[in-house]
C-alpha cells in the first residue's frame, strides 16, 4: 500500500488532495504557550455541559477525543487542561494556512478552519506530481506555521478524505503511532477499504446515522451494496441513501468548489444554568443579536431572514423564522425580529440553548429598503411591528453603524463600545463564535 514519493501516480489517478491540520485548536494553544508542550491539552467547554472540540495527542492517549462531553474527558484524564478557545487566533492561523495552499493551487475548497480539498488537475501543464506536491505542501505547513497535518490523495473526495485520515498519527493501546504524513489511495487500497471499512468511516455518517444503519445490519461498507436503495431511503432519507450507495461502489461525484458562498451567520449558546422565563431569554437574545449584526457587517452583507432556535432542558428544540422584503444588519433590527419570534414560542421548560441565525443574504449596496407607512406601526402583530422597526433602522442609522465599524477596524474591536458592552471589567465584545462556543466554561 504505499506510499512515498518514489511511487507517485499521475494526476488522472490522484487528482484530489485533502489536507487536514492535526489537533488544530489545541496545537495553536500550545504554540502560543510552550509551557503546555507535552501536556494533555484540549479546547472546549470546561463546564458540565461543555464538549471537547480539539484534543492534543497527549490527551488522546487517555481516550479523549473531539465531541466527547467534557465531564467524560475529565474522568478519562484527571489532569486534562481544557482551554475555552480563541477563534480570532485560530482564524489568523487559518488564513496563513490558506495562503500556503493557494501557492500550490487556487482550486481549493475550505472545510472549516483546518481542512480543505484541492483539485490538482489545473496543474497538469506544469508537470506536477501529486505525491511530491503533497510532501512539499506538508513541509511548508510545518516550517512556516509550525503545525502538523495529514495529506491524502485520491481519485475523488471520498478516497482523498479517507487517505488523509490514514496518513495521520493515531493512538493504539495508549501509545502514539506516527502516520505516513502523505497517503495515496491507489485502486488496490480503494478495493481493500470498500471491503473492510465500517460504515461510520464514510463521509456524512455520524453516530445517529451509523446507529440506524447498524440496526439494519449494515455495519460495513460492503453491506450497503446488498440493500435495496428504496428501503434504505425510508430509514436515512433519499439523499443520504443515494450517497451511501455511490460510496459503496467507490463513486463520489462531488466537485471541489472554490469560493463557497456564505449561506448564514449565527450564534448558538448553551448555558451553564438554563434560562428561566421570557425576560431572561430576551435579554440573552439582545446580546446575541449584536454578535450576529457585527458578523454580517464584517461580511458586507445584509440578511432578509432571521431565525431563532430554542432548545429546552429535555433536549427538544423549536425554531422560528421571519423573512423580510429587505435586508438588515444592525443589532436593534435583528433583536426586534428575534424578540417577536421568541414571543411566539411557548416556554414550557427552562431554556438550555438559544441561537439566532441570519440568512438570505443581499449585498449591502443592493439592499432596497422601502419607507414604512405610519399605519404599520399601529399593527397588533409583533412580527409586523418588528419589521417596521427594522425598516426604519435601516433607513436612518447606516452612517452611525459604519462610523463605529470603521473605528473598531482601525483601532481594535474594543476601541469603542455601546452601553450594553460595558461591564465591571471594562469593555467586552463577543465574537460570532463566542467565548463559550463549545458549551459553558468552568474551572479548568
Amino acid at each position: 500500500m504505499l506510499n512515498s514519493a518514489s511511487e507517485d501516480p499521475g494526476l488522472d489517478e490522484a487528482p484530489i488532495l485533502h489536507i487536514d491540520l492535526d489537533a488544530f485548536f489545541a496545537s495553536v494553544e500550545i504554540l502560543d504557550d510552550p509551557s503546555l508542550e507535552g501536556k494533555p491539552v484540549c479546547v472546549g467547554g470546561a463546564g458540565e455541559r461543555g464538549v471537547i472540540a480539539s484534543a492534543s495527542y497527549e490527551a488522546r492517549r487517555f481516550g479523549v477525543r473531539s465531541a466527547m462531553p467534557s465531564v467524560v474527558a475529565r474522568r478519562a484524564c484527571p489532569d486534562l487542561i481544557i482551554l475555552p478557545g480563541r477563534f480570532d487566533r485560530y482564524e489568523a492561523y487559518s488564513r496563513r494556512f490558506h495562503d500556503v495552499v493557494r501557492d500550490l493551487t487556487p482550486d481549493f475548497e475550505p472545510i472549516g478552519l483546518d481542512e480543505m480539498f484541492c483539485d490538482l488537475r489545473s496543474l497538469r501543464r506544469l508537470g506536477v506530481r501529486p505525491v511530491a506536491a503533497a510532501h512539499e505542501l506538508r513541509s511548508r505547513i510545518s516550517n512556516e506555521l509550525a503545525l502538523r497535518c495529514g495529506v491524502g490523495l485520491g481519485r475523488n473526495k471520498l478516497f482523498a478524505k479517507l487517505a488523509s485520515k490514514q496518513s495521520k498519527p493515531r493512538v493504539v493501546g495508549g501509545r502514539l503511532v506516527e502516520g505516513t504524513g502523505v497517503f495515496w489511495a491507489s485502486r488496490e487500497v480503494e478495493e481493500k477499504w470498500l471491503n473492510e471499512l465500517p460504515v461510520r468511516s464514510l463521509w456524512g455518517v455520524g453516530p445517529a446515522t451509523a446507529s440506524k444503519l447498524e440496526k439494519l445490519g449494515l455495519q460495513w461498507v460492503r453491506d450497503l451494496a446488498r440493500v435495496d436503495q428504496e428501503t434504505l431511503a425510508h430509514h436515512v432519507g433519499p439523499s443520504m441513501a443515494a450517497s451511501l450507495f455511490a460510496y459503496a461502489k467507490g463513486e463520489d461525484l462531488r466537485e471541489v468548489v472554490a469560493d463557497r458562498a456564505l449561506k448564514s451567520v449565527g450564534r448558538d449558546q448553551t448555558f451553564a444554568k438554563s434560562l428561566e422565563g421570557i425576560d431572561q431569554v430576551l435579554e440573552m437574545s439582545r446580546a446575541q443579536a449584536a454578535v450576529v449584526a457585527r458578523a454580517l457587517r464584517e461580511e458586507s452583507r445584509v440578511a432578509r431572514t432571521i431565525t431563532v432556535v430554542v432548545r429546552f432542558d429535555d433536549l427538544t428544540s423549536i425554531s422560528r423564522s421571519q423573512t423580510l422584503s429587505f435586508g438588515i444588519d444592525d443589532e436593534v433590527s435583528i433583536a426586534a425580529i428575534a424578540e417577536a419570534l421568541l414571543q411566539s414560542v411557548e416556554l414550557r421548560q427552562a431554556v438550555r440553548l438559544l441561537g439566532i441565525h441570519a440568512s438570505s443574504f443581499l449585498e449591502r449596496d443592493k439592499n432596497q429598503v422601502q419607507l414604512s407607512f405610519a399605519l404599520e406601526t399601529t399593527s397588533d402583530d409583533p412580527r409586523q411591528r418588528a419589521a417596521t422597526i427594522s425598516r426604519e433602522r435601516q433607513t436612518g442609522s447606516e452612517a452611525l453603524r459604519d462610523a463605529v465599524d470603521e473605528v473598531r477596524q482601525r483601532f481594535g474591536r474594543a476601541a469603542l463600545a455601546t452601553v450594553a458592552e460595558l461591564g465591571e471589567e471594562g469593555i467586552h465584545i463577543e465574537t460570532q463564535r463566542g467565548s463559550h462556543a463549545f458549551g459553558p466554561g468552568g474551572a479548568s
